[in-house]
């Protein structure tokens, strides 16, 4: 006789029944991350000005994404590197927002940050390095906007759906996972891309699984092959570093794919779509605000 399972320790993230499954919409859009569908994510690593990021919101919206990247406060390794332009960079975003229609995700990095961030962003996100900041995690469960939290560098598939619950207990349940690589022994790749977590997570827990090929990869060269592997593998959607000019960029210029490689691999992910028998969410034009170029909000 099979002795009885054990009771998942995140009663809230994780799944009870196949058949519940979150969809996290996003009010006044046709977008959702999550269900039948597969949703991408795309911009630059950093927001470096404003010519710039609109540039690749409206390159990045023609191949097919549906929410804009763009970091505005940026931890880095080293305190002497490109660290973001902050607020300004916020402003930025939400202009863009406006003429294109895609919904903004953004990484709060400090609890003091978390309203002046939410009053920008439409999806707050946490990253590798804050996955375990408990305090944090709790600021952005008491709000009621999305949270797209990354899996730490070495973090367990246990301890990331913990990391959501504790989201959660605040009241957020709009919380989606990133798979973005786990730190091993290999060098070849920034990071190990985890692709077993995928169905794993999607056993666990009801939430969106999305993975992020860019930090698990570190390289453009191999990244149609993970993104592509993702889909695959069951993922919802992925998020994708697109600079104009990548030699250019003044952080992550190594995994940042230009324009034309992220059209080539939008391109090339359509038949993985079709095959997980999802289809791509398509961004419109943003509902009552014009949208001729050089309009600004």
């Amino acid at each position: 006789m099979n002795a009885p399972k054990k009771p998942r320790p995140y009663p809230l993230a994780g799944r009870s029944d196949t058949s519940h499954t979150t969809v996290v919409r996003f009010p006044d859009t046709d977008i959702t991350i999550g269900g039948d569908k597969v949703t991408v994510i795309a911009g630059p690593c950093s927001v470096e000005g404003y010519d710039m990021l609109i540039e690749v919101a409206r390159g990045v919206k023609a191949s097919g994404a549906s929410l804009l990247r763009g970091g505005a406060f940026k931890p880095r390794t080293s305190p002497y590197t490109f660290s973001g332009l902050g607020v300004d960079a916020l402003e930025m975003l939400a202009t863009v927002r406006a003429e294109t229609g895609l919904p903004v995700v953004t990484e709060v990095i400090d609890t003091r940050l978390v309203d002046t961030v939410a009053m920008y962003a439409d999806v707050l996100q946490i990253g590798a390095r804050n996955m375990h900041n408990y305090a944090l995690l709790s600021e952005v469960g008491r709000l009621r906007k999305p949270v797209l939290l990354k899996r730490g560098f070495a973090a367990t598939i246990a301890e990331t759906v913990m990391a959501a619950e504790h989201i959660m207990t605040q009241g957020n349940t709009d919380v989606i996972i990133c798979e973005r690589g786990i730190r091993t022994f290999e060098t070849a790749t920034r990071n190990t891309f985890d692709v077993a977590a995928i169905p794993v997570l999607k056993i666990e827990t009801h939430l969106p699984v999305m993975v992020d090929p860019s930090h698990a990869a570190g390289r453009t060269d191999i990244m149609a092959a993970l993104s592509n592997a993702a889909i695959a593998a069951g993922a919802d959607g992925l998020i994708i570093e697109v600079h104009p000019r990548p030699a250019e960029a003044l952080s992550d210029a190594d995994q940042s794919l230009s324009l034309a490689e992220f059209d080539a691999l939008m391109r090339g992910l359509a038949p993985f779509i079709a095959a997980s028998g999802k289809t791509l969410v398509t961004a419109g034009a943003p509902r009552g605000v014009p949208t001729e170029p050089g309009h600004v909000a």
